[in-house]
Protein backbone atom coordinates (compact mmCIF):
# COMPACT_ATOMS: atom_id res chain seq x y z
CA UNK A 1 0.00 0.00 0.00
CA UNK A 2 2.81 2.15 1.07
CA UNK A 3 4.32 1.66 -2.23
CA UNK A 4 2.12 2.28 -4.40
CA UNK A 5 1.38 5.69 -2.56
CA UNK A 6 5.40 6.68 -3.36
CA UNK A 7 4.82 5.37 -7.29
CA UNK A 8 1.50 7.53 -7.40
CA UNK A 9 3.75 10.75 -6.28
CA UNK A 10 6.84 10.23 -7.81
CA UNK A 11 5.05 9.84 -11.14
CA UNK A 12 2.66 12.86 -10.37
CA UNK A 13 5.11 14.81 -9.56
CA UNK A 14 4.07 17.47 -12.26
CA UNK A 15 0.05 17.34 -11.45
CA UNK A 16 -2.04 20.00 -9.96
CA UNK A 17 -1.89 19.95 -6.40
CA UNK A 18 -5.49 20.07 -6.58
CA UNK A 19 -5.98 16.89 -8.60
CA UNK A 20 -3.68 15.31 -6.11
CA UNK A 21 -5.61 16.08 -3.35
CA UNK A 22 -8.73 15.23 -4.75
CA UNK A 23 -7.01 11.69 -6.06
CA UNK A 24 -5.84 10.62 -2.36
CA UNK A 25 -9.10 12.45 -0.55
CA UNK A 26 -7.41 15.24 1.45
CA UNK A 27 -9.00 18.31 2.26
CA UNK A 28 -6.85 21.59 1.22
CA UNK A 29 -4.86 23.15 4.13
CA UNK A 30 -6.69 26.26 3.96
CA UNK A 31 -10.35 24.99 4.14
CA UNK A 32 -9.30 23.15 7.28
CA UNK A 33 -7.96 26.11 8.84
CA UNK A 34 -10.99 28.44 8.48
CA UNK A 35 -13.03 25.65 9.84
CA UNK A 36 -10.83 25.21 12.73
CA UNK A 37 -10.74 28.94 13.07
CA UNK A 38 -14.28 28.79 12.69
CA UNK A 39 -15.06 26.31 15.43
CA UNK A 40 -12.76 27.94 18.05
CA UNK A 41 -14.45 31.40 17.51
CA UNK A 42 -17.89 29.35 17.98
CA UNK A 43 -16.70 28.12 21.08
CA UNK A 44 -15.00 31.35 22.58
CA UNK A 45 -18.70 32.91 21.85
CA UNK A 46 -20.20 30.83 23.48
CA UNK A 47 -18.40 31.37 27.09
CA UNK A 48 -19.46 33.45 29.28
CA UNK A 49 -18.23 36.90 29.23
CA UNK A 50 -15.74 37.01 32.29
CA UNK A 51 -14.18 34.23 30.68
CA UNK A 52 -10.64 35.35 30.43
CA UNK A 53 -10.50 33.53 27.10
CA UNK A 54 -13.49 35.77 26.05
CA UNK A 55 -11.77 39.09 27.49
CA UNK A 56 -8.07 37.90 25.63
CA UNK A 57 -10.29 37.57 22.53
CA UNK A 58 -11.77 41.07 22.61
CA UNK A 59 -8.94 43.26 24.19
CA UNK A 60 -7.82 46.04 21.77
CA UNK A 61 -3.60 46.64 22.32
CA UNK A 62 -3.09 50.33 23.50
CA UNK A 63 -0.49 52.29 21.69
CA UNK A 64 0.14 53.20 17.85
CA UNK A 65 0.79 50.41 15.27
CA UNK A 66 4.17 50.60 13.21
CA UNK A 67 4.13 52.74 9.65
CA UNK A 68 2.88 50.57 6.86
CA UNK A 69 0.29 48.63 5.90
CA UNK A 70 -1.45 47.18 8.92
CA UNK A 71 -1.23 43.09 9.29
CA UNK A 72 -4.64 41.15 9.24
CA UNK A 73 -5.38 40.39 12.79
CA UNK A 74 -7.31 37.08 13.51
CA UNK A 75 -10.41 38.88 14.24
CA UNK A 76 -10.40 40.15 10.32
CA UNK A 77 -9.64 36.87 9.11
CA UNK A 78 -12.34 35.73 11.46
CA UNK A 79 -15.03 38.19 10.08
CA UNK A 80 -14.32 37.71 6.67
CA UNK A 81 -14.90 33.87 7.38
CA UNK A 82 -18.07 34.63 8.68
CA UNK A 83 -19.14 37.24 6.16
CA UNK A 84 -18.51 34.38 3.55
CA UNK A 85 -20.17 31.73 4.97
CA UNK A 86 -23.22 34.77 6.04
CA UNK A 87 -22.73 34.33 9.75
CA UNK A 88 -23.16 36.47 12.68
CA UNK A 89 -22.38 36.08 16.47
CA UNK A 90 -25.93 35.42 17.05
CA UNK A 91 -25.55 32.14 15.17
CA UNK A 92 -22.79 30.51 17.17
CA UNK A 93 -25.21 30.44 20.28
CA UNK A 94 -27.12 27.83 18.28
CA UNK A 95 -24.86 25.39 18.42
CA UNK A 96 -25.87 22.95 16.08
CA UNK A 97 -26.43 25.31 13.25
CA UNK A 98 -22.98 26.64 13.46
CA UNK A 99 -21.32 23.22 13.48
CA UNK A 100 -23.25 22.28 10.78
CA UNK A 101 -22.04 25.40 8.55
CA UNK A 102 -18.79 24.79 9.60
CA UNK A 103 -18.59 21.39 8.24
CA UNK A 104 -20.66 22.35 4.91
CA UNK A 105 -17.47 24.77 4.31
CA UNK A 106 -15.56 23.55 0.97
Amino acid sequence: MTHDIIYFLHNSAFKASKELRERLGVDDIALILQQNRMRWYGHVLRKDDDDWVKKCMEYEAEGSRPRGRPKRTWKEVVREDCQAHKLNKEDAVDRCKWRKVIKEVR
